[in-house]
């Protein structure tokens, strides 16, 4: 069997409809949409957490985030976790990474030279975790040095809430693009196969983009749409929600959307959308050099990302325990050219968990017995099969809230027509009816009329929630 070559372009903190490909009528994003015109679309794709270290832990380990022992942000993934890029890699694959890995501690207080690792198989490891200088040994900074550049960002007079950002040339997102270019022509004439992950931290905040890429906004900022939000729809939502309405993260003044006008809203979702663009751009030089050095046929391309956005929608800007399709449905685009029809949009619900079994099929190696995720592989080479889950899971185990610090766990389930939250140890609550209710507005968590459904729905989370229940140790024998 020829062995793929595997693009994997993970951006962080983007949600599903920042493409032009998933219908947004603002983007530019030509790269992307040529990408999917090539591949696999897939319109349902959902992220196993709400925050990034235990969604990067889960789609590189195959693993749910309890199972994996990584469910917050400033955890560490433990020794014993095996990542899909050690397998590959023990199997004769060449491991690079460019930008964000983030499933170890990567607070300065803690990682002080940069992030912890464990056995990753990455054997090229070009290591920025976010463009700001806060570690001596940080990859991105050590280009800009070698570039004789110093990066100040500015204020955007009358805009508080956005910044401009270094110039394309000089920004994170490109550095990630030419680490992938140097790496893939370098690896052309090689003859083990390859894997590269493209790390981009864009589009989370801050919200930075370049002064060019945010002009063409500005200048049609009168068209670009209000947040989805309906005044007092928080008052039957659960209180961490309403608390995030002044603050994200229950900060106050962070991001605070209550206290918006419709000017911040538009222009940072503005710089949002900008910060995407960048990435199109840089996405198109990879996909060029792929095209020139005669490899795209026989790559692997995917293009995700490892959680969402609330960008205001239901007056919460960033993340957190909200399990809003913003937040958790995220972009996911497979190519590859020799092996999978492409211009296909397909409408089945994924999990971000079925990526590691999906890479290690499409190359020829036996899954590992740990995975809990379901490949995707039958779905993409046969025309004849369009469905996978009947219903998508995803767990929130981070941050305090509220004046005394609640600590909150929160599990979601999802089928095509409903969502359930349930928020552990509370009496509250989320409950939508996706066909009466697309945009998750009417919460009929305590509606009577619901009440069965509800019922029916605890007990497929229940279901879903022992399905994470550790495979290993593996089963040797009948007793």
């Amino acid at each position: 069997m020829e062995h793929p070559n595997i693009l994997w372009i993970t951006t962080d903190q983007q949600r599903f409809d920042t493409l032009g490909c998933y219908g947004n009528k603002f983007v530019h994003t030509p790269n992307i949409d040529k990408l999917a015109t090539s591949g696999v679309l897939f319109e349902q794709c959902y992220s196993n957490s709400t925050v990034c270290t235990p969604s990067r832990a889960s789609f590189l380990t195959g693993r749910y985030p309890r199972t994996n022992r990584t469910r917050q942000n400033g955890q560490s993934i433990p020794n014993d976790e095996i990542l899909v890029t050690k397998l590959l890699a023990a199997a004769g694959y060449t491991c690079g990474l460019a930008g964000k890995l983030h499933i170890s501690a990567c607070n300065p207080s803690i990682s002080t030279t940069r992030e912890r690792r464990i056995n990753d198989g990455y054997t090229e490891f070009n290591w920025s975790h976010h463009p700001n200088r806060n570690w001596a040994s940080d990859d991105y900074q050590h280009w800009l040095i070698e570039k004789d550049v110093q990066v100040k960002k500015r204020k955007v007079e009358g805009m508080p809430y956005i910044e401009y950002g270094p110039e394309e040339e000089n920004h994170q997102t490109t550095w990630c693009a030419q680490k992938a270019i140097n790496f893939i022509k370098n690896n052309a004439d090689f003859e083990n196969p390859w894997l590269f992950s493209v790390n981009m931290f864009d589009p989370h905040h801050p919200f930075d983009p370049p002064e060019a890429y945010l002009k063409r906004y500005i200048d049609m900022l009168d068209e670009i749409p209000l947040p989805n939000y309906r005044e007092n729809e928080l008052d039957e939502k659960p209180i961490f929600q309403q608390i995030d309405h002044d603050g994200a993260y229950g900060v106050k003044g962070l991001f605070p959307a209550s206290k918006m006008s419709e000017k911040d809203h538009k222009i940072l979702k503005a710089a949002y959308w900008a910060m995407v663009d960048l990435i199109d751009k840089q996405v198109g030089r990879i996909m060029n050099v792929l095209e020139e050095t005669g490899q795209l046929e026989n790559t692997i391309i995917i293009f995700m990302s490892d959680h969402g956005e609330m960008l205001g929608d239901h007056g919460i800007y960033l993340k957190g325990p909200h399990f809003y399709d913003p937040a958790v449905k995220v972009p996911f685009i497979i190519s590859y050219p020799s092996k999978i029809r492409g211009n296909r949009r397909m409408k089945t619900m994924v999990e971000l968990v079925d990526i590691a079994p999906t890479l290690l099929e499409a190359s020829g190696q036996p899954c590992y017995t740990g995975m809990q995720g379901k490949s995707l592989w039958d779905l993409l080479i046969n025309a004849n099969v369009e469905h996978h889950r009947n219903d998508v899971y995803c767990e929130f185990y981070d941050d305090r809230r509220g004046d005394d610090g609640q600590r909150i766990l929160a599990t979601m389930l999802r089928t095509e027509n409903y969502k359930l939250v349930i928020y552990h140890g509370m009496d509250d609550g989320e409950l939508y009816d996706l066909d009466k209710d697309p945009d998750e507005s009417s919460n009929c968590w305590n509606h009577p009329d619901y009440q069965s459904v509800k019922m029916k729905l605890f007990q497929r989370l229940h279901d879903r929630m022992l399905e994470t229940i550790d495979p290993l140790p593996e089963k040797e024998a009948a007793w």
